[in-house]
Parts: C-alpha cells; sequence; structure tokens
C-alpha cells in the first residue's frame, strides 16, 4: 500500500479586537481558503492577544464568534481547517509563559508593534504589551507549522520565532520545528481608502479607511466615491504605486476582487477617469462581499452550530498542542502531569 505523502502544517491567527476588513480577507483570508486542501491548516482567533489593549467584554466575545462566522463564510471550511479559539486551549498560555524565559529582553524591546501600541496606549504600557511576542511564539511552534502566513508587517514576528525556537532547540535538542514565513505574492498589503500610506486596520480610527465584510453595500459604495485618488492634473487610472498611491490601491483591490490585470483595467477605465473608476471598484468589491456577509449573519442565528465548530477545533488543536508541551515540559525539568 503506498503511504499518503503528509501534508505540510500551516498556521494564522487574527485577534479579535476589531470588526474583520476587506484587508482581513484579500490580504489573508482569501489566501487560507486558497489552500485548504495543500495544507494542514490551524486557524484561531487570537483573543488571548486582544487583552493587550483594554477590551469592552460584551465586545470582544460578540467579534470572536462573528470572526469564526466570518472566516467559515468566507469558505474555511471547519471539517477540512482546525477553527478555535485561542483561549480555549490551555496550552498557548503554558508554552507562552516557557517561551517568556527563553526570550532575550532586547528583543522584545525592538518588536514594532509594542513601541506603536505603547504611543497610542499610554496610560496602559502593561506586561503583557511587551511580553506578547513570547505568546506568539508559542501560537505557532505548539503546531509544529513548516509555515506561517504573514503580511510583509508581521515578519518580524516569525523571525523572533524562529530566533526562539532555534534557541530552544540548541540548548534541548531537536524539540520545534522552524517555520518560514509565507508571503502571498497578491493582495497581502490593501491601504487606507482615507490615507493610501497606512495599511487598511480594523482598529483604524478614521472609520471611511476601511471596508469592513459585514458593512451594508450602500456604506461601501459611499466610502468608496470618497476614496482618496491623488491629485495629479492628468486623472487617468495607471498603476503606479509611487506617483499614484490611492489611485493604485484602489487598482490592486479592483484587480483582487475581479482577477483582471493591471494593463486590463488600464484599458477598461481609459479616458473615464475616476469619476467613473471608484464607484466600479465599489460595486465588485460590494458583489464579493455580498455572498460573505449574508452567509455569516446565517450562520451568527445558529448558535449550536458555532459552539460544535469551536469546541471540535479546540479539541483537535488541544490534542497537537499538548504533545509539544508534554515534550518542552520534559525538556525544560519539569515532572510529568
Amino acid at each position: 500500500m503506498v503511504e499518503t505523502e503528509k501534508k505540510k502544517v500551516m498556521l494564522s491567527g487574527i485577534q479579535p479586537s476589531g470588526d474583520l476588513t476587506l484587508g482581513s480577507y484579500l490580504g489573508a483570508i482569501k489566501n487560507w481558503v486558497e489552500r485548504t486542501d495543500e495544507f494542514d491548516n490551524y486557524y484561531f482567533m487570537a483573543d488571548m492577544h486582544s487583552i493587550t489593549v483594554r477590551q469592552d467584554p460584551a465586545a470582544l466575545r460578540r467579534r470572536t464568534l462573528e470572526q469564526l462566522a466570518q472566516y467559515i463564510a468566507c469558505g474555511l471550511d471547519p471539517e477540512k481547517n482546525t477553527l478555535f479559539i485561542q483561549s480555549h486551549v490551555p496550552a498557548h498560555a503554558e508554552l507562552g509563559w516557557v517561551l517568556n524565559c527563553y526570550t532575550m529582553f532586547g528583543e522584545l524591546s525592538r518588536m514594532t508593534q509594542f513601541k506603536d501600541k505603547s504611543a497610542k496606549n499610554a496610560d496602559n504600557i502593561n506586561g503583557g504589551l511587551f511580553t506578547y511576542p513570547a505568546l506568539m511564539a508559542a501560537d505557532i511552534l505548539l503546531y509544529q507549522p513548516d509555515y506561517v502566513p504573514v503580511g510583509n508587517d508581521q515578519k518580524q514576528h516569525v523571525e523572533l520565532t524562529r530566533n526562539v525556537a532555534e534557541r530552544f532547540n540548541h540548548i534541548y535538542g531537536d524539540v520545534f520545528k522552524v517555520p518560514e514565513p509565507y508571503i502571498p505574492k497578491v493582495g497581502a498589503r490593501v491601504m487606507s481608502l482615507s490615507d493610501p500610506a497606512s495599511k487598511m486596520s480594523k482598529s483604524d480610527k478614521d472609520p471611511n479607511g476601511s471596508i469592513y465584510l459585514m458593512e451594508k453595500p450602500e456604506d461601501i459604495l459611499r466610502k468608496f466615491k470618497r476614496a482618496v485618488t491623488d491629485s495629479d492634473t492628468e486623472k487617468c487610472v495607471r498603476y503606479a504605486p509611487e506617483e499614484k498611491p490611492g489611485v493604485s490601491n484602489l487598482m490592486a483591490i479592483y484587480s483582487a476582487v475581479t482577477g483582471k490585470t493591471f494593463a486590463e483595467i488600464e484599458a477598461e477605465f481609459d479616458g473615464q477617469g475616476y469619476g467613473a473608476f471608484k464607484p466600479a471598484v465599489g460595486e465588485a468589491v460590494v458583489e464579493t462581499l455580498r455572498p460573505i456577509r449574508e452567509e455569516a449573519g446565517r450562520i451568527l442565528k445558529d448558535k449550536a452550530y458555532l459552539e460544535s465548530v469551536y469546541k471540535a477545533g479546540a479539541e483537535k488543536a488541544s490534542y497537537v498542542a499538548n504533545k509539544t508541551l508534554r515534550k518542552v515540559y520534559k525538556k525544560v525539568g519539569f515532572v510529568a502531569r
């Protein structure tokens, strides 16, 4: 009997600290869906990371379940992907503490997110905000993944995880697989509609900059009509990120949702200007998100189904995570439970 080749493992998580955006979908989730059959996938709601910044408890609970429903509505089949809530797998916190003791103070103080979040939350610079990369390393290393899909802005976290894994392995032998960052070539960075120099973010203070997966079509169209283009005189639809960041961002979004190349988009809107282009992008996005919004709404009404998904996901994730944790505890000298 021919043994089937074992699939490589991929893992990623998104914090439920805000509503998922078009950027979350095009930059991450859409790529996850396309990799469903290629990898053994683990995707989670990173609720433990969310509390490094103060959250409204009821809103955090609601958004965690909404995010799970949206994952499924985007095409992440729970039968083929392990979907779970981070806090439902205690091994994350347990390995997080161990890895805190193998992560250097200097490494943590160099992390860009710590600097950014400290500046934005000066009244709440807590220990978790500083040491969260050790928890992130635990999130990853527990599942011995081959790849971690990340945007360019998250590469620093994967590098730190690799350093910690290599340091631990150097001391105790071959315990952790050292993962590679997996950066998709298309749609990796969707920029804000109101500030093309910033990434579209679920925590954006300007609500006009982001498109949310559950947003009403009329609100999406309004935001695209108001989207920042460029102050050049030619007003032509041309892909030139340095000269025309606003239009280039809209072209990247249009390309991602329609599958058209930049050359095809330029030809389609030749001589038409921004007045025709912006509503067309809005309409294309509305039609892309419509089935996701409707399906997520339907799933959210079926509380028993959602619960069955996150319970089964936590069970499978715990089985894999606990195997790694037992190995780690033995290596560092803890008495077996």
